[in-house]
Formats: C-alpha cells, structure tokens, sequence
C-alpha cells in the first residue's frame, strides 16, 4: 500500500485535480494520501470526496521541500512512500507498473518517465552534477540528461526529479529520508546520492508517463535562483 505526499505552496487548485486524477484512474493500492498546506490557503475540496484517505496537514510556518515530505513521511502508514508535485498530471495509472519494477530490480526509488504538456520528454533524469559537468552545462554543451525514449526498458540511473519519486518506507528510512538543510532544490539529487552510496540504487521507468507542467521558478525570480544557487553549493560542498 501506498501514501502519498503532496506539498501545496497555494496551489489548492492543482492539488485538487491531482486529487481528481488519482480518483479517476482507480488505484486500490493508495493507502491514503497526505496534503502539507505549506502557506495558509484555503482548500477548495472536501477530504471526504474521494475514494480514498486524505489527510490535510497545515504548518504554523513555511518548511523547506524536504523538511515537508519528511514530517508527512513520520505519519506514513504505507509499505511505499510517494512524493508527487501538485502540478503533476497522470494520463494512466503508474504504480502497478512501476511496484513490479521496483520488486523485480530490487531498488529503493523509481521514477517514471515525466513529460511536458506538449508531449517533450522532460530532463528530470540525470547523471550527478560534478563542478566540471555545471560548466558544461552553463556553456550550453550538454546538462547530463538520459536520453531515453517512451517504453524503453527500466533501467539504472544515477538520480531522478523530485517531482515524483516512489520510495520503499523502509528505505526511506533507513538514510533519514531528505536532508532539510536544503531549502528548495537538489534535496532530489542529494537523497539519490546517498541512497547509491549506501549501497541501495535507483530506477528510472520509461514504460509509465506522467506529465507535469513545470513552473521553472529559478529563471524568473532572484529569490529562487539564490536558493538553487545555494543548494547546489551545498551538494557539491557535501558530496564533492
């Protein structure tokens, strides 16, 4: 059985339709579902809507990523633990597929394959970021992504986007889950990182979609380009 752990920053809307989505695909394997409101907001729902457990979750102050999936996780009752975007749209039911991947190559995390609205694969699987890599990819020449295509096997990757990941609990566990010392961005990259050197690995599923409408935020606004600036500072700093 699965939870899953959704954080809304004022996105009652999408949370909502998510909602709709997971209801609508009929997936008997969701344990329940727990909604973190990060910011005060008012729900435009019902919990009581859906065919499933939805637990709302309300903090008295904003937490970081990886701070909020983790208290969501410490409620868990779920064999598997889910963390899902908001903005993340499903076309089809996802987890008998990847549960059966994620048994058969016995790893701790599975990704499916995340696309965009228009159909483009999205580069929410990558090979780990290394100082050489960064000027690589800041001159244009290439970001690390896994060129991979629809219905390709399973296979082996060195991290995946925390947009959504599919976690053993108990794996999850096992390394304390994300480190909350980072505030927004590369907690992905970093819980992947240590999951391969602890000696678990991580998938990546291109035999499942998911579309997910990214917000792109660090392009736009100062405030986030200096968290992902930090962050990755701090990844290379811990890993490097």
């Amino acid at each position: 059985m699965i939870t899953i752990s959704v954080v809304s920053h004022g996105q009652s809307a999408l949370v909502e339709e998510l909602l709709k989505d997971l209801a609508r695909l009929d997936m008997p394997m969701i344990a329940e579902v727990l909604i973190t409101l990060n910011i005060p907001e008012e729900i435009l729902f019902e919990p009581d809507d859906f065919p499933y457990p939805v637990s709302v979750l309300r903090n008295t102050a904003p937490r970081g990523f990886g701070a909020n999936h983790n208290a969501a996780f410490r409620q868990a009752k779920g064999e598997w633990f889910c963390v899902l975007n908001p903005d993340i749209r499903l076309v089809e039911n996802p987890f008998p597929v990847l549960l059966e991947e994620i048994t058969r190559l016995s790893a701790a995390v599975i990704a499916p394959m995340v696309i965009t609205p228009n159909g483009g694969v999205e580069d929410s699987v990558r090979r780990f970021p290394t100082p050489f890599s960064l000027v690589i990819k800041f001159l244009g020449c290439g970001d690390g992504r896994y060129i991979f295509a629809a219905e390709d096997v399973t296979f082996r990757a060195d991290w995946v986007g925390g947009m959504f990941m599919l976690f053993r609990a108990g794996d999850f566990r096992a390394i304390a889950g994300f480190d909350e010392k980072y505030f927004l961005y590369y907690e992905d990259v970093d819980i992947c990182a240590r999951l391969w050197k602890s000696g678990r690995s991580v998938l990546a599923c291109p035999k499942v979609r998911v579309i997910h409408d990214a917000q792109r935020a660090s392009r736009r606004s100062l405030r986030y380009m200096r968290w992902h600036m930090v962050s990755m500072l701090r990844y290379l700093w811990k890993h490097w």
